[in-house]
Formats: structure tokens, C-alpha cells, sequence
């Protein structure tokens, strides 16, 4: 091999290494993007279970009122 190809394989080899870091640090990202959602979900989950447990309980309240 020439030193010309080693040269232009060196180059791609080190553009390889460089987008392969990059996609590292994009995946740990998106990573912490998703615990974030996972913990708003179960947030959002937890406060429909509670706006739910209020609603059942007032229309318990207006049917015992009706009969």
C-alpha cells in the first residue's frame, strides 16, 4: 500500500471514529430524553387516576343525592 492510501484510510478511519462518537452522545441524549417522558407519563398517568377517583366519587355523590 502507498502512503497515499494509507493516508486517505487514516482520514476515513478517523471520520468513521468521529460520527461514531457523535452517535454516542445523540443516543445518551435521547436516552435521558426518554426517562424524562417515561417519568411525565407516569406523572400524567397518576393525576388522571386521581382526577378519575374525584369525578367517580361526586357523581357517587349527585346519584345518592337523586335517589
Amino acid at each position: 500500500m502507498s502512503l497515499e492510501l494509507l493516508s486517505k484510510l487514516e482520514t476515513k478511519i478517523q471520520a468513521a471514529l468521529e460520527t461514531i462518537e457523535l452517535l454516542k452522545l445523540e443516543l445518551e441524549d435521547e436516552k435521558l430524553k426518554s426517562v424524562t417522558l417515561i417519568e411525565q407519563n407516569q406523572q400524567l398517568n397518576q393525576d388522571l387516576t386521581s382526577w378519575n377517583e374525584k369525578v367517580t366519587g361526586l357523581v357517587g355523590l349527585l346519584n345518592e343525592e337523586v335517589s
